[in-house]
């Protein structure tokens, strides 16, 4: 999500480029008909996982290397992403100067981080600066999908409230505000706004945590968790008045819609993946160990970085933006 703008820039520096995207099959409906990619390159990762279907990724290496490309970009920087970008065989190829897995040894220009506190997308955006591409923020981070768009406000009738999107998943455990904690949150907002309702965004894993926040408030709680498409998360977040989310990927989607968004950050520093151009809006806590980026806690006081963020302070916070959005 984040590495976005990059190919938007490129696509209007160069309007008659081809540009072809190498992701996560999982992920691929977010890139699925985007007006400025050629195509997706699918990497399949539970498959390629066995052993018997190992031919399949010959096959696309085979094709990647067909189509001679000019110009290669890995912004993932992991072993396997500098690998693939090297067997594709272009004639350029330009990553992240990351050392942690030696990706950086497959590429031609390695680009480095400015500063620890570098944010993520500011990183992304510099491979441009090496290629004499301008940067700038004139274009459309996530085209609206009309199609889909329709549908969703179809199904839930989103018209009759001002929705207030919750996001309680995260793939670290320790990126996650404690359920309770969203539950009584949702309880505080109800009672204080007449006019808004929650749509509880997650994956399949995320439904014990969303049947959980939404009992606190049955009658105006629509819990989505494993019931929608990557695409319908992207357009419940456009028509939200307010996103409030742990530190994970749609929370992005939200900073790069432009909507207002919450983030509650405990164990990762917000300078380098928090809601981009939205810092002001993280909640966190300082503790000796925080930001410690670790997925496991080995604070005396378990988690207490997301523990002490109260439901009160998130509540404070977030009737603060939603007045200032209807403002």
């Amino acid at each position: 999500m984040q590495a976005l703008p990059v190919l938007r820039l490129l696509k209007l520096h160069w309007p008659d480029s081809e540009i072809f995207w190498w992701i996560d099959s999982a992920l691929a409906p977010l890139l699925e008909e985007d007006p400025d990619l050629e195509g997706i390159v699918r990497f399949e990762r539970r498959r390629w996982s066995i052993p018997a279907n190992w031919p399949e990724i010959w096959h696309s290496i085979r094709w990647m290397r067909r189509q001679s490309f000019d110009l290669v970009i890995d912004l993932q920087c992991l072993l396997r992403s500098g690998a693939f970008a090297w067997l594709a065989n272009g004639k350029f190829l330009i990553g992240l100067d990351e050392p942690r897995e030696g990706a950086r040894g497959f590429y031609d220009v390695a680009v480095r981080r400015a500063s620890f506190h570098t944010h993520a997308a500011d990183w992304y955006l510099a491979v441009l600066a090496a290629l004499n591409v301008p940067v700038h923020g004139n274009f459309a981070w996530l085209p609206e999908r009309p199609a889909i768009s329709a549908e969703v406000k179809r199904k839930w009738d989103t018209a009759s409230a001002r929705w207030i999107v919750i996001q309680p998943g995260a793939r670290w455990f320790n990126k996650r505000w404690p359920v309770e904690k969203y539950a009584e949150l949702v309880r505080q907002l109800a009672a204080a706004r007449p006019d808004a309702r929650f749509a509880i965004l997650g994956s399949s894993d995320d439904r014990e945590a969303g049947a959980a926040i939404a009992r606190a408030n049955p009658q105006r709680t629509l819990d989505l968790t494993g019931k929608i498409s990557l695409p319908e998360m992207i357009e419940w977040i456009r028509l939200s008045d307010l996103m409030i989310s742990n530190d994970t990927g749609p929370m992005h989607v939200a900073a790069a819609l432009g909507k207002p968004v919450l983030a509650i950050f405990g164990p990762t520093e917000p300078r380098r993946t928090g809601p981009y151009r939205q810092l002001q809006n993280v909640v966190r806590i300082d503790l000796p160990c925080a930001p410690c980026l670790k997925p496991h806690c080995t604070y005396p006081k378990p988690m207490e970085c997301l523990q002490a963020i109260s439901p009160e302070l998130v509540f404070s916070r977030a009737t603060n933006l939603l007045a200032a959005s209807a403002a």
